[in-house]
């Protein structure tokens, strides 16, 4: 009788352990909350969007454990100001672009885009495979902060103007809204380039306090409402051939979450980096007709001798960079090697097909 009873209790124990595995650490787990800080309106097609998707994500996978709450630019911090936010604790997340960054980490720019650099593609390459992450990491690591690929605007265009630009003269003096490396490129044309924040930019191309401004491509332009001040819609991007919007993301916040939750936020990254960028591919060939067919627009190739001399004066902003500190100069070399290792194949494979189907 004894021996029954005890195997029957024995068993019945057995039985209730995996409900009680199972139960015992939902009751234990914590919710944890995170402020994520962006640069750009909320909602604004393209990055503002690709923000709200990603906090939404991890939200999601980790099904409430980690809540990601979204503050567009302006609610907690001005757009310009979310790197002093991560890196102050102020929020555990921001969403933006490294090219805003120059002042603090002088290669920043460079893991948004470099003028006549890499296209989208070649950048996720130079990232994930060529070393480029490892060095994003120690650029950013004084400040305490991990960044990630996080969302892409794809191709960038050359930029809006109110007056038709027919050569080098005509930049002269030319007030544009540029951050990053291509500003320093039209300094260097003779412009003068400022960084605006993006709510800023339609208020400053109406009131004249700008001439001309680049932002994205033509899915983020429309919804900005540029065409409203400017007609002339300027063709290539060379000072941004890609757009990748950027995480940060506190490296303590990050620590202290378990493995799991670490894990979620890396992957949710990573997928809306390649989610967004097929989504601006598609939006933009969409957009792109009716800035033209509806809007009035006027697309225009930018002059030969503006070209010519933008990439010499590319060429020689890298050098000068190069030229700051060490870590700076490793930046630019691997930048540089990378453009190099896939300058040929990207020849052989995307443009002469891209030639061929035209």
């Amino acid at each position: 009788m004894t021996i029954k009873t005890t195997r029957r209790a024995a068993l019945a124990a057995i039985g209730a352990a995996p409900a009680a595995a199972l139960s015992l650490p939902a009751i234990a787990q914590e919710k944890i909350e995170w402020r994520m800080v962006t640069s750009w309106p909320k909602n604004l097609p393209g990055p503002g969007i690709t923000a709200q998707r990603l906090a939404d994500a991890i939200t999601a996978m980790s099904g409430g454990r980690l809540t990601v709450k979204l503050y567009a630019a302006g609610e907690i911090v001005p757009a310009l100001e979310v790197f002093d936010a991560i890196a102050g604790g102020t929020a555990q997340m921001g969403h933006t672009a490294s090219l805003f960054w120059g002042g603090k980490v002088p290669a920043a720019p460079l893991f948004t885009a470099g003028p006549f650099g890499l296209t989208p593609l070649e950048h996720i390459t130079w990232i994930d495979h060529g070393g480029g992450q490892e060095i994003w990491d120690k650029l950013y690591e004084p400040f305490d902060i991990k960044p990630l690929m996080a969302g892409n605007t794809g191709f960038q265009m050359g930029g809006w103007f109110k007056e038709e630009v027919m050569g080098l003269d005509d930049l002269k003096g030319l007030r544009i809204r540029m951050p990053g490396l291509g500003g320093e490129v039209m300094r260097r044309l003779g412009a003068a380039p400022v960084t605006l924040p993006p709510g800023d930019i339609l208020p400053a191309l109406q009131s004249g306090a700008i001439d001309a401004t680049e932002f994205l491509g033509p899915s983020s332009d429309l919804a900005m409402g540029f065409y409203r001040a400017a007609k002339f819609y300027y063709t290539p991007g060379w000072h941004e051939p890609n757009g990748t919007g950027e995480a940060l993301i506190s490296k303590s916040a990050l620590a202290a979450l378990p493995a799991d939750l670490q894990a979620i936020v890396m992957s949710a990254c990573g997928s809306e980096n390649i989610r967004a960028l097929g989504e601006a591919e598609w939006l933009n060939a969409a957009r792109l007709k009716v800035l033209v067919e509806e809007k009035g627009v006027e697309l225009r190739d930018f002059p030969r001798d503006i070209i010519a001399a933008a990439r010499a004066a590319a060429v020689e902003t890298l050098n000068d960079l190069a030229q700051r500190d060490d870590l700076t100069a490793q930046a630019v070399d691997s930048f540089r090697g990378a453009s190099k290792h896939l300058a040929d194949w990207s020849t052989q494979s995307v443009q002469k097909f891209l030639a061929a189907r035209t």
